[in-house]
């Protein structure tokens, strides 16, 4: 099959598109970096350089494909993270009507159900109902967990302040999952047989907050790691302290609020999947832990 990767190299497409050239599937990875050329091709597939901004360019990238896989990428600097994510969702579906392709594996979040109250998740609620709408093509969305590797970003803060923490506390659930058990489960998909507008949830494992922390603290040689929840305020004051525009870090302290509320479970709880992904809390631990005393 002729497959579009979005994504670039990233966390998930890179892995992907390891598992389809390793198939023998003819895959083209989009990416906005020209430097990309060369570590794309020494995976086996072809790089198309270009911006997801450009309807042109992907309707061009797009036409003859079998299916096609969409993410949208973060943007930092985005002073609307909503439109910015909603407006990628709008340039993939007029790619996707004018090229003809029939078949789209679109990454998508927990929490998607939800129109409001889940910060940047909001955005792939809008990409979720854009592409729905789109006549004559299947459209499967893979709504991912919470990501394992969001806690890298913490590294700091445990070395600096001895502390875990976030605007939820330790009896918080989360749902998390491996950027690797996505790939996979996009692989399945792209390679498989679909129809109509559906969704699949990509969890790997199921825990509480006390029991991550725990966990990650002994992986880390720190058993006793306390875990603090802070308020949204101060949260979005050490959000922007570290960097972040104001505007994004507001999404993310919205988005710990319907974790702290558990809102951002709900439709996963009415539609757990059979099945769940490889990679488990104390498999992350190991890899957090080479990452922490690197």
């Amino acid at each position: 099959m002729k497959i579009i990767v979005t994504g670039s190299l990233g966390h998930i497409s890179k892995p992907l598109t390891e598992i389809l050239t390793g198939t023998g599937h003819e895959v083209t990875v989009i990416s906005s970096d020209a430097g990309k050329v060369g570590a794309i091709e020494a995976l086996g597939a072809k790089a198309a350089i270009g911006s997801l901004a450009d309807i042109a360019f992907l309707t061009k990238t797009f036409t003859g494909a079998d299916v096609v896989y969409t993410m949208v990428p973060p943007n930092f600097g985005a002073t609307n993270y909503r439109q910015y994510i909603s407006d990628i969702g709008k340039n993939y579906a007029a790619a996707i009507r004018a090229s003809g392709v029939t078949r789209v594996v679109n990454l998508s979040s927990i929490g998607a159900h939800l129109d409001k109250g889940t910060g940047p998740i909001t955005g792939l609620h809008d990409v979720e109902l854009t592409l729905n709408a789109l006549d004559n093509v299947a459209v499967k969305h893979l709504r991912a967990g919470f990501f394992y590797i969001n806690f890298f970003a913490n590294i700091d803060m445990i070395k600096n302040s001895g502390i875990l923490g976030n605007n939820y506390g330790k009896d918080a659930r989360l749902m998390l999952v491996h950027p690797r058990d996505i790939a996979e489960a996009a692989a399945q998909e792209l390679q498989g047989s679909f129809s109509g507008k559906s969704y699949r949830y990509v969890i790997s494992d199921e825990q509480n907050v006390s029991t991550l922390v725990k966990t990650l603290g002994a992986a880390i040689g720190k058993p006793d790691l306390p875990w603090v929840e802070f308020s949204d305020e101060d949260s979005l004051a050490g959000m922007t302290g570290a960097g972040l525009p104001p505007a994004v870090a507001s999404t993310f302290v919205e988005m710990g609020t319907a974790i702290r509320s558990g809102t951002l479970w709900e439709d996963y709880d009415r539609n757990k999947p059979t099945s769940y992904g490889k990679t488990k809390l104390n498999d992350f631990a190991d890899e957090f832990a080479a990452v922490y005393k690197g």
